[in-house]
């Protein structure tokens, strides 16, 4: 159960390497803050959390994703983390991100080890993220809430955290040109705060190593 952080060398993790890492005090390490246009500081984002489910895998480090349903209202069929907005009686962004696994997805708890958070990440659509990093262990069975979910899948987590992989692109968005961040994995197109997070987490940790 391994994977390969790519830097100037290659650097081999596991379900104990991360355990140290997000258990070690450390300082912080640069970050992409949000998407281009996102407003800092803005006191009335709404305060959301997502769960990066990092699957212990006998052959490898993988992370799994969901695919969005094509009727939501807001980013319809595309890549995305389990989680959602954080509700009152939530008792912190660890409690949102577990909860809405659970509705989302149906990840028994008992499978989920948090290891840590990443720094918040502003969304374009009045969001604060806290990104929840964790391990999940196999075998497991998932329940897919019809509504949001159409698929989950999985990525090698090697693949993930080699900047190689880490596209930059820019479209048009309301009128100007905005930047944002890519890697497609096979039919995947995963981008945007999802890919930004997945840098975030690749600069976090190459910044324990």
């Amino acid at each position: 159960m391994r994977a390969t952080l790519i830097h100037e060398r290659a650097i081999e993790l596991d379900a104990g390497w991360l355990r140290h890492h997000f258990a070690a005090a450390r300082g912080v390490p640069s970050a992409i803050a949000g998407d281009q246009g996102a407003a800092a500081g803005d006191p009335d984002l709404t305060p959301a959390s997502v769960l990066i489910p990092i699957v212990l895998r006998s052959a490898e480090l993988t992370v799994l994703f969901t695919r969005r349903t094509e009727h939501l209202r807001s980013h319809s069929g595309q890549v995305s983390f389990p989680g959602g907005r954080c509700e009152a009686h939530d008792a912190s962004p660890e409690a949102t991100a577990l909860r809405e696994t659970q509705e989302e997805i149906g990840l028994d708890r008992r499978r989920i080890e948090v290891l840590g958070r990443l720094a918040d990440y502003r969304t374009r659509t009045g969001y604060r993220v806290s990104p929840v990093v964790a391990l999940v262990t196999p075998p497991f069975e998932l329940r897919l809430d019809a509504h949001e979910v159409e698929e989950v899948f999985e990525v090698p987590f090697s693949f993930l955290l080699d900047p190689a992989n880490h596209q930059r692109h820019s479209r048009q968005f309301h009128g100007r040109e905005v930047h944002y961040v890519a890697m497609p994995y096979r039919q995947h197109y995963i981008w945007g705060a999802t890919a930004a997070i997945l840098v975030n987490l690749y600069r976090d940790l190459l910044g324990g190593r």
